[in-house]
């Protein structure tokens, strides 16, 4: 296939919940947990949150967010009668200055190689109109064309819309795109719907869906080039 562009998700596939914001918050109401716990914790969320979205909703609803940092937060071992308490503070930082501010480090050098070899680069983000400055904030907003956000926008994914419209908008054909994110029916059936090559991330090589995965995006230039010489 031939590959002229890369879009990206946000959340979960270019930037992460920050564990040295939320950990101390829930180790002060009598979790003990390691970045590891963490980790895991938020797979178990995520998982979740896929659930949710596989019996129809779009992932983006308040109660389905409360629903993911619940489950995050037991998973990380807060005692069901400290729930609401941690979710206030933890609501109150995202409000203030958000959460995804942690970068995947092996973003910056991957999204280098990509460019440096050509392709076109840009962002999809089912966000709330911050996307864009979170990208900025942690270095890497000179990497893509343009950042496009769903609460921008009024639309989300996996409406087939949001995908048209950020091809339109960089000039290339869905079928000569790659589109990675971190949720198998939003990111990758929206995306595949439309003609993209959907690439899911998968950084405890966990998941079982019927397309290509990585562990970060540090592994994306590799899988693009061998995507280039499949027929």
């Amino acid at each position: 296939m031939t590959i002229e562009a890369i879009f990206f998700d946000a959340g979960n596939t270019l930037i992460f919940i920050d564990p040295k914001t939320v950990i101390p918050i829930l180790e002060g109401h009598g979790a003990s947990v390691g970045v590891e716990t963490f980790r895991e914790a938020e797979f178990q969320a995520r998982a979740q949150l896929t659930r949710r979205v596989e019996e129809g909703a779009f992932g983006t609803e308040d109660h389905i967010w409360s629903e993911y940092m619940q489950t995050l937060f037991r998973a990380c071992g807060v005692s069901e009668d400290r729930l609401e308490e941690v979710g206030k503070k933890v609501i109150d930082i995202f409000y203030e200055r958000h959460l995804w501010t942690f970068m995947d480090p092996t973003a910056p050098d991957a999204l280098d190689q990509l460019r440096d070899a050509g392709y076109r680069l840009a962002v999809i983000s089912n966000a709330d109109g911050r996307v864009e400055g979170l990208i900025e904030g942690v270095g890497i907003r000179d990497r893509f064309e343009f950042v496009m956000d769903s609460a921008i926008e009024g639309v989300e994914k996996p409406d087939p819309e949001i995908f048209l419209r950020a091809c339109r908008r960089m000039g290339v054909d869905p079928g000569r795109a790659v589109y990675v994110g971190d949720l198998y029916p939003v990111d990758c059936l929206g995306s595949q719907a439309v003609g993209m090559h959907p690439v899911l991330m998968d950084p405890l090589d966990r998941l079982d869906y019927p397309v290509d995965r990585i562990p970060d995006i540090g592994a994306l230039p590799p899988l693009v080039e061998q995507l280039s010489h499949r027929p």
